[in-house]
């Protein structure tokens, strides 16, 4: 999931459920909660290892192991920087911060959200790290999930326009401009991605949201809603958003199913992956013992989605020595739904391993999470590394042979 929609959901959790007492910080430590996991991705940056976002991104971070160690850390550093906030900006005076029970609890619930969130996408998280490894991904959300995000975000505007009558009306406008241009915007993108939707659909979105916003004013009961019970009413429209995509995520399974158990097809691992922009897109992905079924479908199709095979290369020996390599045995448990194949390419032997759990929509070129590794005709190794990594292409990580320097005479001691 997006940092941004992290924050989102943590100010959403804090405004509907820790806002009763000093708000403020109730909601700042929820937020900051929220996107505290992320913090590893400054490991990945400094890191020259080119595998840092498999090995270091979503682990004691974004571990329930980890979670009352950094929640408690947190609380404290709060409590420790809230008389300085205090003194050093006048606006602050009267704050006034939760004990250190209920600011650990803030923070906790805050970084809960964050893992539970990465949880549903297909990338999954180690959210028992160190104690397994495994990554827990249940397939319910894409990375980018505009329709969740929209569901969390909306009643804390909502709240925002009726918290002042008199602002009321100039702030509902100005609010549905800014969403009808941001859902304008959100089309283009992806169609410009390779997953694009119709036109009318933006259209529809703007109506609703029009109706979401000017709606309350009607008899004045928007104003008599407080901000926690907006809140709370999107936590539970959000609930309600991730039951369909898991009622969806069924579905699109059993169609996987029905197609293997049609072909007999020996599964060695099945899925249904989320794919943009609907939560009725999906991806199915069958990995046999000889390579990988996989389609793209609506779930408003009736008609059985046709899947396409993608056969792993023959095994050889150039297959043989890659997977002796550390850092393709670490690609290998990092990928789910992996197709391996073997090939000669300007007189070397490639040898390229393909993620298909991401989708890089219709654009040409290699799939997100593509690593490659190259010998030279004598099987030595050449070069290794992403040819994509995660939606950002990366040029490889070259080795460079050390030069064998020929032994040096002693020194004559004296």
């Amino acid at each position: 999931m997006d940092p941004v929609t992290h924050g989102i959901a943590g100010a959403l959790l804090g405004k509907g459920f820790f806002s009763k007492r000093q708000e403020r910080v109730a909601i700042f430590a929820a937020t900051l909660g929220a996107v505290f996991p992320d913090i590893d991705i400054f490991a990945e940056a400094i890191s020259r290892d080119p595998l840092s976002i498999v090995k270091y991104h979503r682990a004691i971070t974004h571990s329930f192991v980890g979670l009352p160690f950094f929640a408690f850390l947190l609380a404290i550093l709060t409590r420790a920087l809230f008389p300085w906030v205090k003194r050093r900006w006048s606006r602050f005076q009267d704050l006034e911060s939760p004990g250190l029970g209920m600011l650990t609890l803030i923070y906790g619930v805050g970084i809960a959200s964050h893992i539970v969130l990465d949880g549903m996408t297909s990338f999954g998280t180690r959210m028992w790290f160190p104690i397994s490894s495994k990554r827990v991904a249940w397939d319910l959300l894409f990375i980018i999930d505009f329709s969740f995000t929209s569901i969390i975000l909306v009643p804390q505007v909502i709240a925002w326009i009726y918290r002042d009558p008199g602002k009321s009306r100039a702030r509902a406008l100005r609010m549905w401009v800014l969403f009808t241009v941001g859902a304008l915007l959100v089309w283009l993108l992806t169609r410009a991605a390779g997953y694009p939707f119709h036109l009318w659909v933006a259209g529809l979105a703007s109506v609703v949201l029009a109706a979401l916003f000017f709606g309350p004013a009607m008899g004045g009961w928007g104003f008599r809603v407080t901000r926690a019970h907006w809140c709370q009413a999107g936590a539970f429209a959000a609930l309600v958003y991730l039951f369909a995509c898991a009622t969806a995520h069924h579905a699109a399974i059993l169609r996987a199913k029905a197609f293997a158990d049609q072909h007999h097809i020996e599964i060695t691992r099945i899925g249904a992956l989320p794919i943009p922009p609907s939560w009725l897109d999906w991806g199915d992905a069958i990995r046999s013992i000889d390579g990988l079924y996989q389609s793209q479908f609506d779930l408003r199709a009736a008609k059985q989605p046709a899947f396409n095979f993608v056969p792993d290369s023959p095994p050889d020996p150039f297959i043989a020595r890659a997977f002796l390599l550390p850092n393709v045995l670490v690609y290998w448990n990092f990928a789910r739904f992996p197709s391996i194949n073997s090939f000669v390419e300007n007189g070397n032997h490639v040898v390229e391993l393909g993620e298909n759990r991401f989708q890089n929509g219709r654009r040409p070129g290699p799939q997100p999470f593509t690593y490659e590794v190259v010998f030279d005709p004598s099987g030595k190794l050449v070069e290794e590394g992403w040819l994509t990594n995660g939606m950002l292409q990366s040029r490889m990580r070259r080795l460079v042979p050390q030069p064998i320097l020929p032994p040096q005479p002693a020194k004559k001691t004296q």
